[in-house]
């Protein structure tokens, strides 16, 4: 026996509802009835939880790789700061202008060469192996 429930729906939804009736050849009391039987389910919050813990994992990942490649970037600026300092000797105040000019047609092909590297989607991240960065220094003597 069965009992009888009038709802109401969305137009949206109940569009959905008979399209994937037609698709499936079935009626669209059917198709609810096993919406409902999924949410009622005991299993539908292990369902809900596994897919939660997926996403978070996957969330977890994205997370540590975006903390290695901004370790990775602030460790490159800093070593090429260094060493930049350490061997660029101070220019004269009459080089000064000459070296201003120079440097922004360097800048410039240094932009263009970023963009068309960037536009053949070529990474300097992507070329450093996963393992290389995560090993940890090797103590002297060893």
């Amino acid at each position: 026996m069965r009992d009888r429930m009038n709802v109401y729906f969305p137009p949206e939804l109940l569009k959905q509802i008979t399209e994937l009736a037609d698709r499936k050849k079935l009626s669209r009391s059917a198709i609810v009835e096993a919406a409902v039987l999924s949410f009622l389910s005991p299993d539908g919050a292990d369902r809900r939880e596994a897919a939660f813990t997926r996403r978070l994992d996957r969330i977890s990942r994205q997370m540590q790789r975006l903390e290695r490649d901004v370790g990775l970037l602030a460790e490159t600026l800093a070593l090429f700061v260094r060493f930049w300092l350490t061997v660029t000797p101070p220019l004269p105040n009459e080089a000064q202008s000459a070296a201003q000019i120079k440097g922004r047609e360097r800048f410039e092909g240094f932009v263009e060469a970023l963009g068309r590297r960037l536009q053949k989607g070529q990474s300097f991240l992507r070329e450093i192996p996963e393992d290389f960065v995560r090993k940890p220094p090797e103590e002297p003597g060893k």
